[in-house]
């Protein structure tokens, strides 16, 4: 609908007077003010393509005044709200992964669970009581030393656990799960071995005891009481560690390094976490080749084990003569040691046959030695295995295959440069998760597996409270009993 003649009148005579140009703004309203009184003449198709080319025209002026101001200040300012913004979601990201963090409650054990056996580890070999300060006691090296790591990892300061799963509290009510630091696998071998039983004497030491011990305080404790231990943590990477205890703490997550030990109904990959043996040689810092790996095999360990270990003779008996094969008896010491870690880095394959229970120490000195393992373990069980391919990393032999004369070097001898140096590669690139000092390393890694146990021990809990106090054992979950008896 047009404007009243007079108010045309008016702008016209105060135009002619003025003689201004007109103001964009003024044009743009003029403009519309023409179109839309023109709209209602004209047919449909027109008006549409008209409004249409009208507020483009708009849309671009108004892009040009907001994002294209001559006062530079006003870009400064949308620049600060932006950064402020972006560092307060970052802030807030942070607090969100620290809430979704497992919560881990670490216990104030008695001493005698923790550095009291690293204070009688050292009297047994000559050295001296301390007791004005037992915390600054030095745990002593060896190959089943997650235990320690564990519980250092929980002490430090958070600001040091760089991207740990888990968060410790002080508060047990907050606690998802709650660590149990005693010191098992150091504990059981606190008397030194007396060749052939010599010494007649009782050891001052008893593991047992403290095995016997330990338990009694955990199931005075409230929390124990509440889940039967479902919810605790306890490391016996030892294959003997708890061996005493175990059906008293079988409900519990248990860190161990096989299950040569345990029966099913004690353990199982459902509810427990398998962890590396710690390393005893030296780490292979250099760079993937087989220019300087002229040794095609080699072992250096001990001939005589039991059980499965028993292999290990027969594949003695095989390759000790064999051309560019080193396979050596030896025992651990630090001589040993130094000489394992020259053959390791110097060889293209390291052999890995079962000790007295599946797994051993080797592997995993293979593993940071950028040394192939040569597996030959049948029912081995190996860490990480949701994240580690072992395929891309070992070569895996059948037992039955590698007693036969010339099987294994054939074998070995077949696999082309270019491939050794792919499994060196993938070698490389996942050693990281085997480095217990790495801040990033196997501790993280071993609170992850941990963490990803917490919605069956929900699971498990809550299950029991409904039974009527019948006893739950995971096995029914484990291998699926409870099916198996309904068919």
């Amino acid at each position: 609908m047009p404007y009243p003649n007079d108010m045309n009148e008016e702008g016209g005579s105060k135009a002619k007077g003025r003689k201004l140009k007109p103001s964009f703004l003024f044009r743009c309203c003029n403009s519309s003010q023409t179109l839309f009184s023109s709209m209602a003449r004209k047919p449909l198709l027109k008006q549409t393509l008209a409004a249409t080319l009208f507020i483009i025209f708009a849309l671009y002026a108004i892009f040009n005044s907001f994002f294209h101001p001559t006062d530079s200040s006003a870009f400064d300012a949308s620049t600060f709200s932006f950064n402020s913004a972006t560092a307060s979601s970052v802030v807030f990201a942070a607090d969100a992964s620290k809430s979704t963090a497992v919560k881990v409650f670490l216990y104030d054990l008695p001493l005698r669970f923790t550095y009291g056996v690293i204070q009688h580890h050292s009297l047994a070999r000559g050295g001296r009581p301390k007791a004005d300060d037992v915390s600054s006691l030095k745990y002593p090296g060896h190959q089943h030393m997650a235990e320690w790591y564990l519980f250092s990892d929980l002490v430090r300061p958070e600001s040091k656990r760089k991207g740990s799963p888990v968060v410790r509290v002080m508060d047990p009510e907050e606690a998802d799960l709650f660590f149990v630091p005693f010191f098992s696998s150091l504990s059981l071998i606190v008397n030194p071995a007396r060749p052939g039983g010599a010494g007649p004497e009782k050891p001052v030491y008893s593991d047992e005891e403290n095995q016997e011990a330990l338990v009694e305080w955990l199931e005075g404790q409230e929390y124990w009481k509440r889940s039967k231990g479902r919810d605790h943590v306890i490391v016996a990477s030892d294959p003997n560690a708890m061996y005493r205890v175990v059906d008293r703490v079988k409900n519990c997550v248990l860190l161990v390094s096989d299950f040569g030990r345990v029966r099913p109904d004690q353990g199982s990959l459902v509810k427990d976490v398998v962890v590396p043996y710690s390393h005893r040689i030296k780490t292979y810092d250099g760079n993937v080749g087989v220019k300087n790996r002229n040794t095609l095999l080699f072992f250096m360990g001990n001939r005589y084990r039991k059980e499965g270990g028993k292999i290990r003779d027969i594949l003695f008996q095989i390759l000790e003569k064999e051309k560019d094969v080193i396979i050596k008896h030896g025992a651990q010491s630090r001589e040993s040691r130094r000489a394992a870690s020259q053959g390791m880095h110097t060889s293209k394959f390291c052999l890995h046959p079962a000790g007295d229970t599946p797994s051993a120490c080797r592997l995993f000195d293979a593993i940071v030695s950028l040394c192939i393992p040569v597996i030959v373990s049948d029912n081995i069980e190996l860490p990480f295995e949701d994240t580690i391919d072992y395929k891309k990393i070992a070569v895996f032999v059948e037992t039955a295959s590698a007693i036969q004369p010339d099987y294994l070097v054939s074998k070995l001898r077949a696999v082309t440069p270019e491939t050794i140096l792919e499994y060196q590669k993938e070698l490389k690139e996942v050693k990281q998760y085997f480095e217990y000092d790495d801040p990033d390393g196997t501790i993280n890694e071993i609170w992850r597996q941990v963490s990803k146990k917490l919605p069956l021990i929900k699971l498990m809990i809550n299950r029991e409270k409904r039974l009527f106090g019948k006893e739950v054992e995971c096995s029914c979950i484990c291998t699926n009993q409870t099916a198996i008896r309904t068919l």
